[in-house]
């Protein structure tokens, strides 16, 4: 086998052995923790409230990490679904994927697995987020032959003590800025390192508009702090590695800020008038290994369609996993370059859906710039995708990938329905700055609402026993519990000073949400 080429950034294990991580083996993963000397394997998996969970196992000996390797561990199922698992039945296994290993950037002593959730039978538990998103994409390929993959954009705040006030930053002008004007870039390059190593897949990383010179809260981690916003990019992956590696990162990110004395928060919004914080997805359709968005002239094909078309007809009950705190429903609101109706466009940011440049036609770019010549690539590559803009920070990323795996089925198995919803949903403007707006449907405008969507259409998620249905209910009973409805209704009846009060102690009561 011929030796992986060794970056800075490639995945050690990799290196190590001179391997692709879908070729690891467990003998291949004895000899890491052998030739590291290593002390602890630690085993994590996303618990029903989207965030990384973990267990600590001793290595004692080869025979034992065999062990664990190849027939896991048991863990009490009722403590991580609680209100889905019943106590009276709650043992579980959890079993690693022994193609997600990574050294642990923060405990050198350990090799960590994603793991998987098998029942008593030793089958994939129904109900254990990540699994629904296994068997959703399974649907998808078998009855397509295509797959989905996705790319998702983790926007976040990053808030500590500035004590350096040269160079400040505009109020709303953070987007791409660079040091000095921005404080934290060695905290931001430290997390992207770590992140890169371990998933492979990160495009880029870069500040975004947000930034608040000092908060005002009722909150002593926030209050009288400064926050500047990020954005980490990941390359497409199968829509299946995709829900792992925004939840491992939302480990990665905050575990270095906490680090660096700083708190990172994906809440939705952070300050009225600033920029809130998206979980925006990326996605594209393959086909043998290729994308096929567009036509060999740059069109969009007719798969690409009725994808559109599969997520307009499903995206009114999506936010009940992508939007899953009140605070989500003050971000999405007109001229905010969030969503609010459900329609979709080309670089078009108040679109619910946008199809970004592509690249298409376009090969060789560099030659336009520089005057050496450059060859182009012997493969080209296409790279068009279409990006689903509603969701936020607070979103259930395996539940909300599941969902958007569905409505991709459905919509390349129902050609004539969705493509007639993809050619009624297409706008050409700004909608806000167009009459237009009041003739589409209309996103949810609170939690309680969204809860009332997802009800409403639990079959379109339930079908073919996807989505169990304890799942919806209890995603429903959550949101329901936000208590939120009439939200921007009771919110406009204030005076200012209290409707600011207000509207931040709604915005920073969730700013470790998921």
């Amino acid at each position: 086998m011929t030796k992986l080429e060794n970056f800075a950034l490639s995945n050690p294990i990799s290196v190590i052995l001179g391997k692709e991580p879908k070729d690891f083996t467990r003998d291949d993963l004895i000899r890491i923790i052998k030739e590291k000397e290593l002390e602890r394997i630690t085993f994590h998996y996303t618990g029903i409230d989207g965030k990384i969970k973990e267990l600590r196992i001793p290595i004692c000996s080869t025979q034992q990490a065999e062990m664990i390797l190849t027939e896991g561990e048991r863990v009490d199922g009722s403590s991580l679904f609680k209100g889905i698992v019943d106590a009276g039945s709650s043992d579980m296994y959890v079993l690693p994927v022994y193609k997600t290993a990574f050294l642990n950037p923060f405990d050198n002593k350990s090799i960590d697995f994603v793991c998987r959730f098998l029942n008593k039978n030793g089958e994939r538990a129904p109900f254990a987020p990540d699994n629904i998103l296994h068997k959703a994409h399974t649907m998808l390929k078998e009855r397509t032959g295509l797959e989905l993959w996705a790319l998702g954009e983790l926007e976040f705040y990053l808030i500590g003590h500035t004590n350096n006030q040269l160079f400040p930053m505009p109020k709303q002008r953070g987007y791409h800025a660079s040091e000095p004007f921005v404080k934290s870039a060695a905290v931001l390059n430290e997390m992207v390192r770590y992140i890169a190593q371990i998933s492979g897949n990160v495009k880029y990383a870069h500040f975004e508009v947000g930034y608040l010179e000092r908060i005002e809260s009722d909150y002593p981690e926030l209050n009288g702090k400064s926050a500047e916003q990020v954005e980490v990019e990941f390359l497409p992956t199968p829509i299946e590695d995709t829900g792992d590696i925004i939840v491992l990162s939302r480990w990665i990110i905050r575990n270095v800020a906490y680090r660096n004395n700083f708190t990172a928060t994906f809440v939705p919004k952070l300050e009225i008038g600033h920029a809130g914080n998206g979980m925006h997805f990326h996605l594209q359709l393959m086909k043998d290994g290729k994308n096929i968005m567009t036509d060999e002239k740059g069109a969009l094909t007719d798969y690409a369609k009725m994808l559109i078309g599969g997520l307009c007809n499903y995206a009114p009950s999506l936010t009940g996993f992508g939007n899953m705190v009140t605070a989500s429903y003050l971000r999405l609101v007109p001229h905010q370059e969030a969503p609010t109706r459900v329609c979709w466009s080309e670089m078009n940011r108040s679109a619910l859906i946008r199809v970004p440049l592509g690249w298409n036609n376009l090969s060789n770019l560099a030659s336009v710039v520089n005057d050496c010549p450059v060859e182009p690539l012997e493969k080209r590559i296409y790279r068009q995708t279409v990006e689903i803009r509603s969701p936020d920070g607070s979103g259930n990323a395996h539940l909300l990938l599941s969902g958007i795996t569905m409505a991709a089925e459905w919509g390349l198995t129902n050609k004539d329905k969705s493509l007639d919803i993809a050619n009624n949903s297409y706008v050409s403007t700004n909608i806000h700055k167009s009459s237009i707006e009041n003739e589409l449907p209309e996103l949810a405008t609170s939690c309680v609402e969204s809860s009332e969507k997802l009800l409403q259409h639990r079959e379109l998620y339930e079908r073919d026993n996807v989505f169990p249905p304890q799942v919806i209910s209890f995603v429903a009973a959550q949101l329901q519990n936000e208590n939120d409805k009439d939200l921007n209704q009771r919110l406009l009846s204030l005076p200012d000073d209290e409707k600011l009060k207000e509207s931040r102690r709604i915005m920073h009561r969730d700013i470790h949400k998921n």
